[in-house]
């Protein structure tokens, strides 16, 4: 008998594939209560059951990718199978990538280097080894230089899997209902049930059947794969840009030859992943030009189970490439070839977490083919974010957060660019300075055509904005050449821009950064209770401080500024846009006088930074700048335009950051380059930018600090301000760990600077391992190069691994370190302060 429709629920979860049957398996066992999932159709039947099934641990840089398809493998090799008795079909026959040229092979060396520290066994292949466990495949020492080995990975069948995990979530009482499609969703602007106060926030109350009926809820969580964007519109939420793309698999007729228990083999150089399957192989594809379906349509509400018509003419050239690599099959017939939907994201990562405009309205879409791959992990995640109301402090969600993305970035021909470059990115080397090429334009500050015109920049996608990474010198064209985990032909460019911030003064165009007026008789209360610091004092000061969660882990780093008694500035990085907009309104309640805008596009943002930035402002102003303190802020003339001034610096240097009304912001440009030629001005970008703070070791939210750390972790404990009368949100959590921090003589984990002394190492990236007398104790969480330093530079958390104890001076003056950048270890120092003017006497000069 059909399970009856419940009126009410504590967790609704709409979906039933291998994300929603794991999210609600998650929950019930996680102890959650009244877990319904609902499933328009059958499980797995919208792009779970074509799932190739491939378990592969190796192959991230991130720590949360890396965790999530660990936890996935455990999860169907192990655990599903002792909980419901159902075999998930997990074959751990191994897997192998290949390393066939030397970009692949350094970076696959950086990745395995990162993934053992990870716990994850990866042995390094000669091309013979790699044929001795795959006899079918062409391989030589002139076409393969290695292979990338984990000999307990493997495949699961999509299907199972999900299966076990709906069974897991049954015993541990949750409900799923298939054939219930949903309509909606119903909400309120109340803080919750049992009050009348209004909210900044809507929250979601319950959902909307097609049957007519409703069923209230606390928490709704979208898990419907590639319908997620469209259901999300229905429900008011807009940043959910997930798409649908063309994903293809060949499948041969019976080859006897064939070991059912071979490994899988990626070969990413010829867009491929070869398997055996069904007798035969599989080739499975990820072409270099991908193609987004049904962009410009709603994906059908009645495709289930449902298959795309393929392209023979489009991957006829993959088809023949993969098949160079195993040319037996060019012997035998083709039994399929299928082609089938797959969603994915602008940045390639899935869309995780609260949606920025509605509480309690959580996602998990756009897995970008890794749905099974990561799917365990993901559905953990999530569970425990739900149950205690903020993302687990031991996984950082930053590059997964659904508040990240922007309500533009669903437009249709947003979404039908950028997911077929998405699907060409996976099987392309991941350079570190690499960026994409569709979607650009959209978003520019008033400078861009003087800058790209004048000032030959080249510019970077930040958040959607056009942004100088660097500029070409007269004579050179702003391009890059060929792109490399080494110094690309910029690089002296960048170097020089560098330089002049240091011995003289530079100009930055940054007026991508996050803008916020908060005005309002309740603002400066409002701030200071969710900031750190003391941000409500003298009016004109500028405040650095941090936002904590009610767990006391970092949620935003950022300046607060007190322009008048009810008006603020609050000013973040680009990437936290939402995230720090949505902080301030779930904190919100409608009966506090507090008005929050966005104001990012409404000033342009100017940095003049070095040394002479002093006299080169005095030289445009008639105000008096030899008496204008660090952390000042005051409105003042340009020429004919006015411009709110901020003494303050990310680059470890005397400056100031101009906001600038759009409307006078190119006057006021022209003004700055033209006096600027009297001081030898140089333009400056990014690049510049994050070497320049890197030697500072200036924290970057979302970058080397995340929500798994705290603030005395990070080494910013200076901001808090215990005595305010109100306190701020986090700080029991604070005090408790200073206590415990003096009794055990120190911190279990601390930030540091990690810097390499040799001039022409190895540049330092991201996901380097750092060793202590040959113990791997962290990994480098970002890097640039020190041009002043001599040397690669980067930030790492260092954590005790094996041992307890505190991480001291002591313990950085007794130890050996070293860092591993592929198959090489180079000596290192580490240092807790600055090495770059650790006293900040340059700055308030």
């Amino acid at each position: 008998a059909k399970t009856k429709i419940p009126k009410k629920a504590n967790v609704v979860v709409v979906g039933g594939g291998i994300i929603g049957t794991s999210v609600a398996y998650h929950l019930a066992k996680f102890g959650v209560e009244d877990v319904v999932l609902l499933e328009r159709d059958k499980l797995t039947s919208g792009t779970t059951w074509h799932a190739a099934g491939l378990i592969n641990t190796f192959g991230s840089l991130s720590s949360t990718s890396t965790f999530m398809r660990k936890y996935s493998k455990e999860l169907y090799s192990k655990v599903l199978q002792e909980e419901t008795g159902m075999d998930t079909g997990y074959l751990p026959v191994g897997f192998i990538e290949l390393a066939c040229d030397t970009d692949r092979l350094q970076y696959y060396r950086r990745v395995a280097s990162f993934n053992r520290f990870c716990g994850i066994q990866v042995e390094e292949l000669t091309p013979s080894q790699v044929r001795e466990k795959f006899p079918l495949l062409a391989i030589e020492e002139s076409n393969v230089l290695a292979g990338f080995y984990v000999p307990t990975d493997g495949r699961v069948n999509p299907y199972d899997a999900t299966m076990a995990l709906a069974k897991g979530a049954r015993l541990y009482g949750a409900t799923i209902l298939e054939d219930t499609p949903i309509t909606g969703i119903t909400k309120s602007r109340t803080v919750s049930d049992e009050s009348d106060i209004l909210a900044a926030l809507p929250r979601v109350t319950g959902v909307t059947l097609d049957s007519g009926e409703t069923i209230e809820a606390n928490v709704v969580v979208n898990c419907a794969g590639m319908w997620a964007r469209q259901f999300g519109a229905k429900c008011g939420v807009d940043s959910i840009p997930n798409q649908a793309a063309e994903h293809y698999y060949l499948l041969t007729d019976s080859m006897p030859e064939v070991d059912p228990m071979w490994p899988v083999v990626e070969d990413s150089s010829r867009c491929t992943y070869i398997r055996p399957e069904g007798g035969g192989l599989m080739l499975g594809f990820f072409e270099w030009e991908g193609a987004a379906w049904n962009a410009r349509n709603d994906i059908p509400h009645d495709f289930s189970f449902g298959e795309i018509e393929p392209d023979w003419e489009r991957m006829g050239p993959y088809v023949e490439k993969a098949m160079e690599l195993a040319p037996s099959t060019m012997n035998v017939g083709i039994k399929t070839l299928f082609c089938g939907p797959e969603s994915f994201t602008p940045d390639n990562n899935p869309i995780v977490g609260e949606a920025p405009e509605l509480r309690n309205y959580y996602v998990a879409a756009g897995l970008n083919s890794v749905g099974i791959l990561t799917g365990g992990g993901l559905g953990n995640i999530l569970a425990r974010w739900i149950r205690d109301g903020s993302a687990p402090n031991d996984i950082d969600v930053t590059g997964i957060n659904a508040s990240r993305f922007h309500k533009y970035q669903s437009n249709i021909e947003y979404r039908e660019l950028r997911s077929a470059e998405a699907l060409a990115e996976t099987y392309k080397v991941h350079y570190p300075d690499h960026m994409l090429s569709t979607c650009r334009g959209a978003k520019k500050s008033p400078f861009h055509d003087r800058l790209k015109l004048d000032a030959q920049a080249y510019f970077r996608d930040v958040s959607g904005w056009e942004s100088p990474a660097w500029y070409a010198p007269l004579g050179k064209k702003a391009e890059v050449t060929k792109e490399s985990f080494g110094r690309e032909n910029w690089c002296p460019y960048w170097e020089a821009e560098h330089q002049a911030c240091r011995e003289n003064v530079a100009l930055f165009d940054m007026s991508f950064m996050s803008k916020f007026m908060v005005q309002g008789n309740d603002a400066g209360t409002f701030l200071n209770r969710i900031s750190t610091a003391n941000v409500n004092g003298e009016c004109g000061e500028i405040t650095y401080t941090q936002w904590l969660n009610e767990s006391g882990y970092m949620e935003a780093d950022l300046t607060v500024t007190k322009l008048e008694e009810d008006k603020f500035m609050v000013v973040a990085t680009d990437t936290m846009h939402n995230h720090v907009m949505s902080h301030m309104r779930r904190r919100l309640s409608a009966s506090q006088h507090v008005f929050i805008s966005d104001v990012t596009g409404a000033y342009a943002q100017l940095n003049i930074q070095g040394p002479r930035s002093r006299e080169l402002l005095q030289s445009l102003t008639y105000r008096d700048m030899s008496d204008f303190p660090f952390r000042k802020a005051e409105d003042i003339d340009i020429g004919l335009a006015r411009a709110l001034c901020m003494r303050i610096t990310y680059v470890g240097e005397l400056g100031y950051e101009l906001f600038i009304p759009v409307e006078q912001a190119l006057h006021v440009y022209d003004r700055i380059i033209e006096k600027g030629k009297e001081f030898n001005l140089q333009h400056a970008g990014l690049r510049a930018l994050g070497s320049l703070r890197m030697e500072k070791a200036y924290r970057d939210y979302g970058h080397d600090i995340d929500n798994t750390d705290t603030i005395l972790e990070c080494g910013l404990g200076f901001t808090c301000d215990f005595e305010k009368s109100q306190g701020f949100i986090g700080m029991e959590h604070v005090l408790e760990q200073t206590v415990k921090a003096k009794a055990d003589g120190g911190l279990p984990k601390r930030m540091a600077q990690v810097f390499l002394h040799e001039h022409d190492a190895p540049l330092l990236h991201h996901g380097e391992i750092i060793y202590r007398n040959g113990e791997p104790v962290s990994d480098v969480r970002s890097a640039s190069y020190g041009h002043t330093l001599g040397g690669p530079v980067g930030l790492t958390m260092l954590e005790r691994q094996n041992t307890k104890g505190p991480i001291t001076k002591k313990t950085i003056q007794e130890g050996t370190w070293e860092v591993k950048i592929g198959n090489e270890m180079y000596p290192c120092s580490i240092s807790l302060t600055p090495l770059y003017d650790p006293k900040s006497l340059r700055i308030k000069v």
